[in-house]
């Protein structure tokens, strides 16, 4: 007798329907995945035959008539893509940020100033992350020496501008997108309208004259800037971090930077990746000495007031600067804003609070000692947090005023020349031991700050007070 399978006909049928089931689905998804495959195939293609008819026109147009510094070359995708397949290379993208905040950072436009090791980096992350519109505005050539902190250019590009080679790079990452170019430098007065429109500038410009007038122009006129301090002579990414640029300390550059701005009568409200690393032994790069027998070192530029001297720059500093940047520039623009943890900028208000609080005990004390009412004294004192700030970070660069700039653990705040009032532009910053010799001999014993502490000294602090009272001009006017 035949052996049972212990199967019953109609479980025979479903278990053969399952397996045919499987068989049609398995070749469907392989049908599928071999379709995206060539479609995929087919953009590449599409897209380095488009890159490589334009480099030929590009040729050709150098060749017949060379392009003035500020026009920049047309490129346009002429190959058809799908919407599939762009959403699949952003697929991670939309996983984290959603439909909704990736619609709008694909409608999005943002402006690139400056595309050397940071805006290089920015601008590659912006794009990688799906923002549809670009403009890369650089004056410079991609160098031998860049290309240790560049993020697109290579040793082909060496010699032709630094927007150039990104274009022609960004066109092979995803040529959906709009990537304009202007090949000079964004002045004031000339280059306004080429941030006309944007949602979002870079400030990478290594000159302060220029960053400061960016950063001034957009501010006064509702443009949402970011802001990239120096990342020159750094080298400890752990100390790299966003603040709002009136939060930035231990960093040359911010604080010039911030004081500027100050001035221009703008106090705040640009986001800025800073390092609050301070550098070690590490000084400008030497100019060769023919250099010198040319004529005076701030004449040899390319462009006045910028740099003929660099530091020595640790190549991926400048890139986590970018990153910094173009990772707060995603999130604002899909609608989830980075709000930065600032534990050490919470720390550093609590210092300036400490040296006001001081500052206002040493005052009642004074008047104590003086025989005077002190009653009431430190409600009314009319030095704040912010006043400490600027006196002390702004101007003192976060050291005491005399003797020696040096730095300390606990500076504190005194009342300078006692034959006038207490103000934020007639105090001086010093170590804890000088302000207690300060407050015996000056404020009530009454000698003169001369007698103490020396006429260089006193030059020296009517200099930085003279600096605070601009200040404070433009803030309170």
């Amino acid at each position: 007798m035949p052996e049972r399978s212990g199967l019953s006909f109609g479980q025979s049928i479903a278990l053969t329907a399952l397996v045919a089931s499987l068989a049609t689905t398995s070749a469907l998804l392989t049908y599928q995945s071999l379709r995206r495959d060539y479609r995929t195939e087919q953009l590449k293609a599409q897209v380095g035959r488009d890159v490589a008819e334009w480099e030929a026109k590009q040729a050709e147009s150098e060749e017949s008539a060379p392009q003035t510094p500020f026009e920049k070359p047309e490129w346009k995708w002429q190959g058809e893509y799908d919407e599939s397949l762009i959403r699949e290379q952003l697929t991670r993208n939309y996983s984290f940020l959603g439909d909704e905040s990736m619609r709008a950072i694909r409608d999005s436009y943002v402006v690139v100033v400056g595309c050397g090791g940071v805006g290089s980096w920015a601008a590659t992350m912006l794009l990688r992350s799906g923002v549809g519109r670009l403009l890369l505005i650089d004056y410079d050539l991609a160098t031998l020496s860049s290309l240790n902190r560049h993020a697109c250019a290579t040793l082909e590009d060496v010699g032709t501008p630094k927007v150039i080679a990104m274009q022609k790079y960004f066109k092979r990452i995803a040529p959906w997108a709009q990537v304009d170019v202007k090949i000079g430098l964004w002045r004031k007065g000339e280059s306004e309208t080429w941030l006309d429109g944007a949602d979002y500038v870079v400030d990478a410009i290594d000159n302060i004259d220029t960053k400061v007038d960016l950063l001034t122009h957009c501010r006064k006129n509702g443009l949402k800037v970011f802001a990239s301090m120096g990342a020159g002579a750094k080298r400890d990414p752990t100390r790299v971090q966003i603040a709002d640029i009136s939060n930035t300390y231990e960093d040359p550059l911010a604080r010039s930077v911030r004081r500027r701005l100050r001035l221009n009568g703008i106090h705040g409200g640009i986001p800025t990746v800073y390092s609050t690393e301070v550098p070690g032994e590490v000084k400008l790069l030497p100019l060769p000495e023919e250099e010198f027998q040319k004529g005076a070192v701030k004449e040899l530029g390319a462009f006045d007031d910028f740099r003929v001297r660099i530091l020595p720059v640790l190549g991926p500093l400048p890139a986590l600067f970018g990153l910094h940047a173009a990772t707060h520039i995603i999130l604002e623009l899909g609608g989830k804003p980075l709000a930065p943890a600032g534990g050490e900028i919470k720390n550093r208000r609590k210092l300036y609070t400490t040296i006001e609080r001081n500052l206002s005990e040493r005052q009642a004390r004074v008047a104590h000692a003086r025989g005077e009412n002190a009653q009431g004294l430190q409600r009314t004192l009319e030095v704040n947090a912010d006043d400490i700030a600027l006196v002390f970070e702004d101007v003192n660069c976060g050291r005491t005023t005399v003797p020696d700039q040096i730095v300390t653990q606990r500076p504190q705040a005194v009342h300078w020349d006692t034959r006038k009032p207490l103000t934020a532009d007639n105090m001086a910053i010093l170590t804890d031991k000088d302000a207690k010799r300060h407050e015996k001999e000056v404020q009530v014993e009454g000698r003169s700050p001369a007698e103490v502490w020396g006429a260089d000294a006193v030059a020296l602090v009517a200099r930085r007070n003279d600096e605070v009272r601009k200040c404070l001009a433009y803030r309170r006017g």
